[in-house]
């Protein structure tokens, strides 16, 4: 069994209700509200900030050459290309830049967001891919879970390039790459250590069902 199925079966009840959540189930059939997704867009992209900002401490832990670039690349692929698409995908649901510059952090996103940049500065470069993981990894598993799915609706699904993004080869390959990173750091953890890496990543995932209620509380 691989590292990584290893920690999502260390907390598979909240990794279910993460990836299987009534937000992605709504995602899937296009019935979730437009306020509750521009609502999640406008603070995803505030997540996104933060996310950057512990992809420099995966720079800083780094004790190898390789990996200080693979961090590199982190940051470079948010800066550089990543934040700029979800500025472009806001505006294409009426968010201007500027209110996304003038959005306030919810709860959900300060308490995760800081919560993985708390991983990152107190733990090893291991705990911080555990603390990043269930967002990129969760977000690969939810397309493809997405896609199998009878309930799902892509002909006239406003939310159908949100889905087939995350559903898509380059980015499932993408998280491949991240895969193997984690196995190999896991490899030279002791069992003190994997035991840390798990909570770091049940927690992680308890913030992302956290971030789903966040969007669905719009519709309240």
């Amino acid at each position: 069994m691989s590292y990584f199925e290893q920690l999502k079966q260390s907390c598979a009840e909240d990794w279910q209700a993460y990836t299987q959540h009534e937000f992605v189930r709504q995602l899937g059939a296009g019935t979730l509200p437009a306020e509750s997704f521009r609502h999640y867009l406008k603070q995803d992209y505030l997540f996104l900030i933060q996310f950057t900002r512990a992809w420099g401490l995966a720079v800083y832990k780094s004790d190898n050459f390789a990996d200080m670039r693979y961090g590199q690349a982190g940051i470079n692929a948010l800066l550089d290309l990543e934040i700029g698409l979800h500025i472009d995908y806001c505006k294409e649901w009426g968010i201007s830049e500027l209110q996304l510059l003038e959005e306030k952090e919810s709860s959900a996103c300060v308490a995760y967001t800081r919560f993985v940049l708390d991983r990152g500065l107190s733990g090893g470069l291991a705990e911080l891919h555990a603390a990043l993981a269930p967002c990129m990894m969760g977000y690969a598993e939810i397309g493809t879970w997405l896609m199998q799915q009878p309930f799902t609706k892509l002909e006239g699904n406003p939310y159908r390039k949100w889905i087939e993004m995350y559903a898509g080869q380059e980015f499932q390959d993408a998280i491949e790459v991240e895969k193997e990173l984690l196995e190999r750091l896991c490899a030279d953890l002791t069992e003190v250590g994997m035991n840390r890496v798990k909570q770091t990543f049940g927690t992680a995932t308890r913030m992302e069902v956290a971030f789903w209620e966040m969007g669905l509380w719009r519709l309240m």
